[in-house]
């Protein structure tokens, strides 16, 4: 039985200073340092400022909040896997512009990404957004497979296994990494990068 769509509110007024994603924002925020399970309405309200009714004007409710968040981070992950990079060349090369690209995707939305990979699988909105990760898991493994099979990485990498680990390694970078002038995201890229390549290629 499929959920109960979600009311769009998007478009209404609230109170001024406050737009769909300036809410989304410190909602996401508060998600992330209380746990969305512990977030009431209330919660968000005292933290926003406003009366729940004018949060109400933008959304139906947290959940609606959740999945704009989630939506948000996932969104920018699957449109890497649409890019030229990913999409033409070597495997191993695109599997590389994958890596790189999802670095500055993670850093661009640090706290809906964090929210991404706090999430259980308690709720449909939840249980959406893992199958929406487990699908990306599975165009990195493809580009694994393909570069094995291309002789650019090495025999016994698993498709599953080695994408998981890059990506652990992504992922990794929500818990430190915090922009900084002398700390550019590049140069995470690159370290990242060399790291993982000098031991999946061949020699």
């Amino acid at each position: 039985m499929s959920a109960t769509p979600v009311r769009r509110r998007t478009g209404s007024p609230g109170r001024p200073g406050y737009d769909l994603d300036s809410l989304l924002a410190v909602a996401v925020r508060v998600f992330n340092e209380r746990g969305y399970d512990a977030t009431s309405m209330d919660v968000l309200a005292k933290n926003l400022g406003l009366t729940k009714s004018s949060i109400y004007h933008h959304v139906a409710g947290k959940e609606e909040l959740l999945e704009l968040a989630l939506n948000r981070a996932l969104s920018g992950l699957f449109a890497v896997t649409t890019e030229a990079g990913a999409t033409t060349g070597r495997s191993v090369d695109r599997l590389e512009h994958v890596l790189r690209r999802s670095v500055d995707v993670l850093v661009a939305e640090l706290p809906y990404v964090t929210l991404l990979l706090r999430v259980r699988g308690n709720s449909e909105v939840e249980r959406r957004a893992l199958t929406r990760r487990r699908e990306f898991d599975a165009v990195v493994a493809e580009l694994v497979a393909g570069a094995v099979a291309e002789g650019d990485v090495r025999a016994d990498a698993d498709p599953s296994v080695t994408s998981r680990l890059l990506f652990g390694m992504v992922n990794s970078l929500v818990e430190w990494y915090r922009p900084k002038p002398d700390h550019p995201v590049g140069e995470v890229a690159d370290a990242l990068v060399a790291i993982a390549f000098d031991g999946l290629r061949r020699s």
